[in-house]
């Protein structure tokens, strides 16, 4: 390109003189030019041709671009439609779950209601309650239940024992609110005086209260000098009903002459140690064969400790089964252990009398 700008800056400046003998200057250069303009055509050509390529490229790419960009939008349209598919089931489940954890409160909330309600009825009737079980309690033991009594005040509930008057009084709850419970309770203990001051009763007063309210009672005995107050549940009504119920045993053994008295002391007494002796022989025996099992495993070969182990397992002891309506009849242990000494005598063991007897064995 400067070759051919060169050229014709040359021409321009040419004098007339200069183009007439100097021509063949001029061919020369305008022949270099020429070639040179002739090679600018060619790249001219060749970069037109490129230009061409490159523009069907760029034509292939844009149509491949433009179905990518609708194949995007296609597949945006999809994601959105199952983004929003899935948004309105995480909705319909947070919506569920909502209602269902509502149903659970309102369940909860309508069991504890209905919980409290029974325990407003089974309070409300707590005094009845008590008063049928303490008759049926001493109709069952035979001890006396007494509808109206001879002092002053209306206890609910009294049974006489041994010309004792023992009272029971039923308390519960006037509402929900348990932390004042224990207060009335307290307030009910000095109000019991009137009850304790009265002759021939009993100096021991029980308070009856619901089993689902003893656990907020932390004092369930209250002494209060001249007479003592205990708070119980009708599950105990039983248990205390029967240990008062030993006074009248205790009152009937004072009936006893000393020859009486003297003989049935003497019955328990060797009762008892009889009952002591057996267990201490039966720990002696127990302690000997434990140790006779040890040795039995430590010392014997392994093949005849198998062996052994596999009787052991075949045999089984059936001692006399127990029957409930069944009597242990005294007449039939003698029959049997008479039974066993002839038995014995006849394989000449010796079978020992008394305790004397045991202790020279030992």
């Amino acid at each position: 390109m400067e070759r051919i700008n060169a050229f014709f800056e040359k021409l321009k400046n040419f004098s007339f003189w200069e183009r007439i003998f100097s021509w063949r200057l001029i061919k020369e250069l305008s022949d270099s030019t020429l070639n040179e303009i002739k090679g600018i055509e060619l790249r001219i050509s060749m970069l037109e041709k490129k230009l061409l390529d490159e523009t069907s490229k760029n034509k292939v790419l844009t149509s491949e671009i433009n179905g990518l960009e609708k194949q995007v939008l296609i597949q945006e349209k999809s994601l959105i439609k199952e983004y929003q598919r899935e948004v309105a089931q995480v909705s319909q489940v947070k919506k569920d779950l909502d209602a269902e954890r509502g149903r659970i409160q309102d369940s909860k909330l309508k069991e504890k209601e209905d919980e409290f309600e029974k325990l407003k009825i089974q309070w409300s009737s707590h005094e009845t309650f008590v008063e049928q079980k303490i008759k049926m309690l001493c109709q069952t033991h035979l001890v006396d239940y007494i509808e109206e009594v001879p002092f002053k005040g209306k206890p609910d509930n009294t049974i006489n024992i041994c010309g004792e008057y023992i009272i029971f009084d039923a308390k519960s709850p006037a509402n929900d609110d348990l932390t004042n419970f224990p207060k009335y309770i307290k307030r009910e203990t000095d109000n019991l005086k009137k009850y304790a001051s009265q002759e021939s009763v009993r100096k021991e007063i029980f308070l009856v209260v619901p089993s689902n309210t003893i656990e907020h009672i932390s004092q369930l005995t209250y002494n209060l000098g001249d007479y003592k107050v205990y708070v119980i549940t009708i599950d105990s009504l039983e248990p205390i009903i029967l240990s008062l119920k030993k006074i009248e045993e205790y009152e009937f053994a004072e009936q006893l002459s000393p020859e009486e008295r003297e003989n049935i002391c003497r019955v328990i007494g060797r009762f008892a140690h009889t009952t002591k002796r057996k267990i201490q022989i039966d720990q002696f025996f127990a302690n000997q064969f434990i140790e006779l099992l040890v040795k039995c495993k430590n010392d014997l070969p392994k093949d005849l400790l198998e062996s052994v182990i596999e009787f052991e397992k075949a045999e089984k002891l059936n001692p006399p089964s127990e029957r409930r309506s069944k009597q242990i009849l005294t007449k039939e242990l003698k029959s049997k252990n008479e039974s066993i000494n002839a038995e014995a005598q006849v394989r000449q063991i010796s079978i020992p009398e008394s305790f004397e007897d045991v202790k020279n064995l030992e």
